[in-house]
C-alpha cells in the first residue's frame, strides 16, 4: 500500500515536471508565436471571421480569442500586429455586449472596465441598435460593431494555462496513444458532418482517422466501445464514427492524407460505390467501414501521428 502511495506522488511529480519543463521550452504550436513581455502565445488569422466564428476557431485550437489584458499587453501585440501585418487596419476582439445589452465584457466574463477599454471618443454607441461585438484598429482605438461582420483575429494561449501530453506531444491532453502504431487518437461524441469533423481535427493538428489495417481497425473498435449502438431520434448515428476517407472530388476513393483506397479490399467488405450520394467514410461500431452521406452527423476519430524524434528531444530537454 506504501509502495503504491510513492508510485502515484512519482507520476505525479514527473508529470507536473514535464508540464514545467514545456513551459521552459515557451512552445504552444508551430502556427503560434511567444512574445515575452506577455507570456502568451498568439496566432495571426488572416481569413476575415465574425466574432462567432472567430471565438470557435480559437477554442478549437485550445486558444482563445485575443483581447488585451492591459496597456501593456495591447502595445506588445499591435507592435507585433503591424510589424508583420502592416496592411491590417483592425481586428475582432473577444469582447460583446451579447449577454447584457450595454454592458460590454470579455469572453471570459469580466468587464470591459476591468481590461483595457480605450474607445474612440463617442464610442461604443450602438449604431442602428445592432453592435454588440468590439474591433480594435492598428492604433489601439476601440470601436462597437454588429458581431457579424468579418474581421481577422488573434488566438491567445497563455504561458501559464499551458499544459502538454508527453505521450503524444501536443497540448491536447484528450488524445491517447497506442504504443503499438505509435499513433494518438482522440474520440469526438459531439456529432458532426464530415466536412466539420475533418475541420474539428485540422484544428487540433490531427486529421481524421484513416484505418489501414485490421489491426487498426480493432484498436478504433476498443477505444470506441463505449458508444452507444443505436439511433438517436433519426437525427444521427450513434454508432458510426466518421473516418478519413472520402471520394469528394469523384476521382476516386482516397485518404486525406491524398492515398487511393481500393474500394474491394476485405476491410470494407463489398466494392465502394463511386456513383453514390455517399460519398465519405465511415467506421461502424463493429469496426465494419462504410460510405455515407457526407452530410450525416456521427461521432468521429482525430488521429495524430507522434514525431518520436521531437518527443525524444523533449524527453531529454526535460531530464
Amino acid at each position: 500500500m506504501f509502495s503504491n502511495k510513492i508510485l502515484v506522488v512519482f507520476i505525479v511529480y514527473f508529470a507536473l515536471n514535464l508540464a514545467h519543463g514545456q513551459k521552459d521550452v515557451k512552445f504552444f504550436r508551430n502556427d503560434y508565436v511567444y512574445l515575452d513581455a506577455t507570456e502568451s502565445f498568439y496566432k495571426i488569422n488572416s481569413l476575415p471571421k465574425n466574432f462567432f466564428d472567430a471565438k470557435r476557431a480559437c477554442a478549437l485550437e485550445g486558444a482563445s480569442l485575443w483581447y488585451p489584458e492591459n496597456q501593456e499587453e495591447a502595445d506588445a501585440v499591435i507592435s507585433y500586429w503591424n510589424s508583420t501585418q502592416p496592411t491590417w487596419w483592425t481586428v475582432t476582439l473577444g469582447m460583446s455586449d451579447l449577454l447584457v445589452k450595454g454592458l460590454f465584457e470579455t469572453i471570459d466574463g469580466k468587464p470591459v472596465t476591468d481590461v483595457y477599454h480605450n474607445w474612440y471618443t463617442g464610442e461604443p454607441n450602438d449604431s442602428g441598435n445592432v453592435e454588440d461585438c468590439v474591433i480594435i484598429f492598428s492604433s489601439g482605438k476601440m470601436n462597437d460593431v454588429a458581431c457579424d461582420r468579418k474581421f481577422p483575429y488573434f488566438c491567445k494561449k497563455t504561458l501559464q494555462s499551458l499544459e502538454w501530453n508527453q505521450l503524444c506531444n501536443m497540448p491536447d491532453l484528450d488524445y491517447t496513444l497506442n504504443e503499438k502504431s505509435g499513433k494518438c487518437y482522440k474520440v469526438h461524441t459531439v456529432p458532426l458532418n464530415w466536412t466539420d469533423a475533418y475541420n474539428v481535427c485540422s484544428s487540433e493538428q490531427s486529421y481524421l482517422s484513416v484505418a489501414n489495417s485490421w489491426l487498426e481497425i480493432n484498436d478504433l473498435v476498443k477505444l470506441t466501445e463505449t458508444g452507444l449502438k443505436d439511433w438517436n431520434g433519426g437525427s444521427y448515428l450513434r454508432g458510426i464514427y466518421h473516418l478519413g476517407f472520402h471520394n469528394r472530388f469523384n476521382e476516386g476513393w482516397q485518404t486525406v492524407q491524398g492515398t487511393p483506397v481500393n474500394g474491394s479490399i476485405a476491410l470494407w467488405g463489398s466494392r465502394l460505390n463511386e456513383g453514390s450520394h455517399d460519398q465519405c467514410g465511415a467506421m461502424f461500431y463493429t469496426g465494419r467501414l462504410t460510405q455515407v452521406d457526407c452530410g450525416l452527423k456521427c461521432f468521429f476519430v482525430c488521429e495524430h501521428e507522434v514525431d518520436r524524434s521531437s518527443r525524444t528531444e523533449n524527453e531529454e530537454n526535460f531530464q
